[in-house]
């Protein structure tokens, strides 16, 4: 019945202020009767000490009682509110302070030796009808016992007493209860309405919904904290989502060209429509669409590859003899554009450690993208520096330049600008892809400078070798 965590910590909250109500009162009551019994005790003790204490010092005998005693133990019972009585070792009363109604009267069973402590609590021989509280102190003259001095404090006004302390600790408990109610205030505003406002959302993920932004009150705490994880966790698979989505367009879009093109040739040449002189020509455009599915397709799979981040093998070599070997294996056709390179090096021999396979492919992307976007009669720079234990490598050409709005779009898969589609009329769109995908398997970063019609620069970072 009681499932959700607020209904839970309410039945909590109110069994534990019942339970520590109850643990509260049964404590409470016998601490304060307890401590009322011994302080009643030890005063009615300390007057009865007192009183007999003054009788001791003169010359007194009981057959000769005084009304002065009589009117002094009257003033004494009064203030007290208790009964005070002057006993004969034989356990006649001599005097009672209640206007003298005992006064000869024999306690039966009468012996003080028996006495266990200073008080008693109880009906004192069978001569009330209401528990008392009695104290007993001896009087004595010339070293002989001459009577007692008994005090009777009724046990009804000890009860009283601890009524009345009780019912203040109650009230105070019953107010500090209330006021703890301010505790579920706060935990309804700063906890349970935001776990709700999370569990809400969170359902909202699970039903596919996740445009749902998580509201919470402006905090620091864990649950914001919370909430905020769970909102970029939304929009990060909500863009993986999309960027799907587009993957799936892209790839259906870049296959389906090619692939219409050779079914249109091949059906024409099957249906006489293209003659025969003309045949060799188009099955030439059959096989250039053909390489294009096949690069289209080996990129594909070099991006899975590298972003499962398996076998990587890493190695020591010379990241500038790496680049010295993939400019010369451009230079045939850099010379069609009449394109040169220059190769910037601090050092002769610069070792790095990573997949030296990879970064040549990265090497290769990056200089066929400068040599597909450079004008005619133009210079590739390629450039290493040392800088913290890492080894820069920078590919920096002086063609057409990446438009601003573009920028941040080029690392994306078949992502290629307005302008680079008329110039490269075979490539897929995963160059730079394949090329993020390896810098960061190696944990290193890429950066690209550029200004539309001045030029690119694309530099990346290796782990120095020690």
């Amino acid at each position: 019945m009681f499932r959700s965590i607020y209904s839970k910590f309410i039945i909590g909250y109110i069994l534990f202020g019942c339970i520590g109500f109850i643990v509260v009162a049964i404590f409470s009551q016998k601490m304060t009767y307890n401590y009322l019994v011994q302080q009643n005790a030890g005063k009615l003790y300390d007057e009865a000490v007192l009183m007999a204490s003054t009788y001791e010092e003169g010359d007194y005998y009981f057959n000769d009682i005084h009304t002065d005693t009589e009117n002094d133990v009257s003033l004494v019972a009064g203030f007290l509110n208790a009964d005070i009585w002057i006993v004969d070792p034989d356990g006649t009363i001599m005097l009672d302070s209640d206007d003298g109604k005992l006064n000869g009267r024999i306690i039966n069973g009468f012996d003080p030796a028996l006495r266990s402590s200073v008080y008693q609590i109880g009906y004192f021989y069978g001569m009330f009808n209401k528990e008392m509280l009695s104290v007993m102190a001896p009087i004595n003259h010339e070293y002989t016992n001459i009577g007692y001095i008994v005090i009777h404090y009724p046990m009804s006004l000890v009860v009283s007493s601890t009524n009345e302390i009780l019912n203040i600790v109650y009230i105070t408990a019953l107010i500090i209860f209330i006021l703890s109610f301010v505790i579920l205030i706060v935990f309804t505003i700063y906890v349970y309405v935001p776990l709700k406002s999370i569990t809400a959302g969170a359902k909202e993920y699970a039903s596919g919904h996740l445009d749902y932004k998580i509201k919470l009150h402006e905090s620091h705490d864990e649950v914001k904290y919370l909430g905020d994880t769970l909102n970029y966790m939304a929009a990060e698979l909500n863009n993986s989502e999309h960027l799907q989505r587009d993957f799936i367009s892209n790839v259906s879009h870049d296959f389906r060209s090619p692939l219409t093109s050779i079914k249109g040739y091949l059906e024409a040449i099957l249906d006489g429509t293209i003659p025969q002189e003309a045949q060799e020509k188009y099955l030439k455009r059959v096989i250039a669409e053909t390489e294009r599915l096949s690069k289209l397709t080996e990129g594909m799979i070099s991006l899975g590859a590298i972003e499962m981040k398996s076998r990587l093998k890493l190695s020591r070599f010379d990241i500038n003899e790496t680049i010295r070997n993939v400019c010369s294996a451009n230079e045939n056709i850099c010379s069609k554009k009449n394109i040169g390179f220059e190769l910037v090096f601090e050092d002769n021999s610069e070792l790095v450690y990573a997949d030296e396979e990879k970064i040549k492919q990265v090497l290769y992307n990056l200089i066929d993208n400068a040599i597909k976007f450079s004008h005619n009669d133009s210079t590739i720079t390629v450039r290493t520096y040392v800088r913290q234990k890492k080894v820069f490598v920078s590919v920096k050409d002086t063609g057409i330049g990446i438009p601003k709005s573009s920028i941040k779009k080029i690392w994306d898969r078949f992502y290629k600008t307005d302008v680079s589609r008329g110039k490269d009329k075979s490539g897929t769109g995963l160059g730079l892809s394949i090329v993020k995908e390896i810098i960061q398997s190696h944990n290193e970063t890429i950066d690209v400078v550029s200004t539309e019609g001045v030029g690119t620069e694309f530099t990346f970072s290796l782990a120095l070798s020690e």
